[in-house]
Parts: C-alpha cells; sequence; structure tokens
C-alpha cells in the first residue's frame, strides 16, 4: 500500500458571508457586517488546489454544508423565516470551507489495527461551528468508506474539539510510524480556549495511540490571548519538521524536551518573538501555511500574499530561506476572501494520510474536475452577499441551487438525501 499526504481542501461555499461569528478570531470578528464575495472567496481556493497540483502535491475535496442548517433550527423550534438574526447567521455560516477543523486524523503507520481513523470535531465552543459535524460525518463516511479506515463520531459535549487545527504529527516520512502531538487550550484571556485536554485524550484512546508516541501540549495563553485561537495559527509540523513560534506553548522547554525523547531525528523551526510579533504572526497567518514535502522531498511552506505583505514576515521568510534549513521553498497563493473572515492556507485543509486507491475517487480532483467545479462556480455561486441580504428568500434559493448544482456535477448527489446521523 502507498502511502501519501493528501490534502482534502475545503470548497467555499455559496453562502459565505461576514458575520463576525467568532469570538478570539480577530479577522472574523473585524470585519464582521463587511460585503463578502463568495464567488471569488471558492475560485481562490480552487486555484489553490490548482497551484498544489502543479507542486506535484495530492489534492482532494470536502464539500459545502446544506445552508441554512433548517434542521438546527428546528431543534431550536423556529425556522428561517422567523429566527432571530443572530440565528440566521449561525444557520447560514459557511464556515464547514475550513477543513482542518473537520476531524483529527491518525494514520495506519500510527494505530494498532494498521487503519487511519478519523475523529468528527464536535465544534461545541461556537454555534455556528457546533451543528456542522452530522454533514462532516457523512461526507466522510462516504469518502472514507472503505475497509481501510474507521471514522468516529465526534467525543461528546462540552468537551470542546477542533480537530486537525489542534493536532500535530511528526514522522522521518509520511508513510513511515509517527508522534502525534494534540495541542489544547486553558482559559485565561479575553478568549474562549475551544480545545479540551480531555477531548484530546479521548480520540487517543478512540484511535489506540501509543503512550509512549503520544504528546499534549498546552498553547500558551498569550498566543490565545493574541487571537491565535487554534494552535495552527502559530505552529505546523510537516514530517520531521515543528515550525513554531517561540510563543505558541504554555511549556515550550517541555514540549521540546517530549520531542527530543520520542522523535531525536525532528527539527524544530522556531521564529523568535523579537523578529515576528504574535501580532504579526496572527494578522498574517505565516504559521496558518501548508508545510508540505514535494515529490522531489523539497519541503514547501505555502503562506497566504498577508505574510509577503508584512514587512517583519517576510524579511524573516527571506533570511530563513537564506540559511540551511529544512524549508528550503516558500510559495504564496491568494485567499484573501478566507482571510478576511479568519481562515488561512492551513484552514481550508484537512491532511489525510493514506492510499489513494482507498479514497473514494470522487472525493479526489485532477485538472480537469477542478475546472468542472470552477465552472459551477462562476455561474451559480453569488457574486456579492451584504449583511442585510441573509434575510432574503431569493438568496437563500440561489445559494441551495447553486451547492445542488456542484454535488450534481461531482456526481455526488447521494449526499443531498443523507439523513445526517445526530
Amino acid at each position: 500500500m502507498a502511502l501519501v499526504e493528501i490534502n482534502f481542501d475545503g470548497i467555499v461555499g455559496p453562502s459565505h458571508n461576514y458575520a463576525g461569528l467568532s469570538a478570539g478570531n480577530l479577522a472574523a470578528t473585524k470585519n464582521a457586517g463587511m460585503t463578502s464575495r463568495p464567488r471569488d472567496a471558492a475560485l481562490e481556493g480552487v486555484d489553490k488546489m490548482r497551484a498544489n497540483l502543479k507542486l506535484g502535491l495530492t489534492q482532494g475535496i470536502l464539500l459545502p454544508h446544506d445552508r441554512p442548517d433548517d434542521r438546527w433550527l428546528e431543534s431550536l423550534a423556529t425556522n428561517y423565516a422567523d429566527a432571530p438574526p443572530h440565528l440566521k447567521a449561525q444557520a447560514l455560516s459557511a464556515s464547514p470551507m475550513w477543513a482542518a477543523n473537520a476531524a483529527t486524523v491518525s494514520p495506519a503507520p500510527d494505530t494498532p489495527d494498521g487503519r487511519c481513523h478519523l475523529t468528527v470535531a464536535n465544534l461545541v465552543t461556537m454555534p455556528h461551528r457546533s451543528h456542522e459535524w452530522p454533514e462532516t460525518l457523512a461526507q466522510l463516511r462516504l469518502a472514507f468508506a472503505h475497509p481501510a479506515f474507521a471514522v468516529h463520531l465526534p467525543v461528546p459535549a462540552p468537551f470542546g474539539d477542533e480537530g486537525a487545527a489542534n493536532h500535530m504529527r511528526l514522522c522521518e516520512h509520511h508513510g513511515d510510524r509517527g508522534v502525534e502531538i494534540f495541542v489544547y487550550g486553558e482559559s485565561g484571556g479575553p478568549f474562549p480556549a475551544r480545545q479540551r485536554r480531555e477531548a484530546c485524550e479521548a480520540i487517543a484512546r478512540r484511535h489506540k495511540l501509543a503512550p509512549d508516541r503520544t504528546i499534549y501540549a498546552q498553547q500558551s495563553a498569550a498566543a490565545i490571548a493574541a487571537g491565535a485561537f487554534h494552535n495552527d495559527v502559530v505552529a505546523v509540523a510537516n514530517e520531521r519538521v515543528l515550525f513554531a513560534h517561540e510563543q505558541a506553548f504554555e511549556d515550550k522547554a517541555g514540549l521540546y524536551a517530549d520531542i527530543a525523547r520520542v522523535a531525536p531525528w525532528a527539527e524544530i523551526v522556531e521564529v523568535p518573538a523579537a523578529k515576528v510579533s504574535l501580532a504579526d504572526a496572527i494578522s498574517s497567518y505565516l504559521f496558518n501555511a501548508q508545510l508540505v514535502t514535494l515529490p522531489d522531498g523539497t519541503m514547501t511552506l505555502i503562506v497566504p500574499s498577508e505574510a509577503r505583505d508584512t514587512p517583519a514576515v517576510w524579511t524573516w521568510l527571506q533570511s530563513m530561506l537564506a540559511g540551511n534549513g529544512p524549508i528550503r521553498r516558500v510559495e504564496v497563493v491568494d485567499v484573501r476572501q478566507s482571510m478576511a473572515n479568519g481562515g488561512g492556507p492551513a484552514c481550508l485543509r484537512l491532511r489525510v494520510v493514506s492510499d489513494t486507491a482507498t479514497v473514494d475517487e470522487r472525493f479526489l480532483v485532477d485538472a480537469a474536475k477542478l475546472d468542472r467545479i470552477a465552472s459551477v462556480i462562476e455561474t451559480k455561486w453569488p457574486e456579492e452577499i451584504a449583511g442585510p441580504d441573509i434575510g432574503e428568500p431569493a438568496l437563500i434559493d440561489r445559494i441551495r441551487t447553486a451547492r445542488t448544482a456542484l454535488f450534481e456535477t461531482l456526481y455526488l448527489s447521494d449526499l443531498l438525501t443523507i439523513n445526517p446521523v445526530r
């Protein structure tokens, strides 16, 4: 079985709007009420996937959820027409586009049964995200229906779990046995800590990970207070490299010692706070980048254009490339619509190490399939959504028509009729 890393990007849904629903996500709250451009946002995501394919990476997709979520509103004894504005916004959110929050993934080399285990994230901290998991579960169970996978229900509330955005894996090569690092938060600042240690431990038990190759690390309170609502805003790992801000972890020395003990081959690339402040790291999403290994073995960092636009960040990246470190290339992508709602390149993708032959091919893409997806987006996605628009029945009809057209184009109409498990 040939194991490769597949990046499954969430296609930005036709209901993409700026409602500012995510406390602690500084970009999302800053841009609340602004006019969004769903068509541009989705096409930016497609272009990012095209660029990944050109780099030789394997690319998959996850699809937009049904919006507004009428089942969720029904559970609140209302409907979209009668719901108060805040429930309308929460029911319409396109946040499933951020596939890094879809699930936590433990590849087959790390598990005793030799299967890739995925636990769907519950996202219970934020109301607008708490109702994502049933549709995510339906998609993952279809995409990963092969016996090579085990797809699990979410950890129950109140133990908040936000998926791969708070999980890292170190390994010498993707197909080798790895060390899994779960990052959790503790309350104490102005913003909520979204990942509970209890959730991390439950997932590790469920995936039957070896305790001596599982690490739990606390995200620093300073990082959360500065707007690092997920660990992947201040740290990212790929194969043997951990790329992190100096202030990412509460007990940095303890974490680094644990890594040295179980993964002596690992390399830590740390960005000093004196060179790049937490504020610059978070606003530029330097760490919410895709750190990937190309087919020739070159490790590459895929950053948003905001990283290039932030002088301290771009200066540090150039100095890194001038050195002899493990990260040898930096690629820049434009995902400004996603960034304005608080999610960068890493937020948009879920990493799964597997054999492509075991994945439902409808969830894998090549250039031709991306062209078909782009054609649907160009003709069906709304061009703009202003704040007052979310109450308009015509907009809701267009959102649902657009999503149906995409599913039909990808031969995934069976997902339209699945009644998600609740």
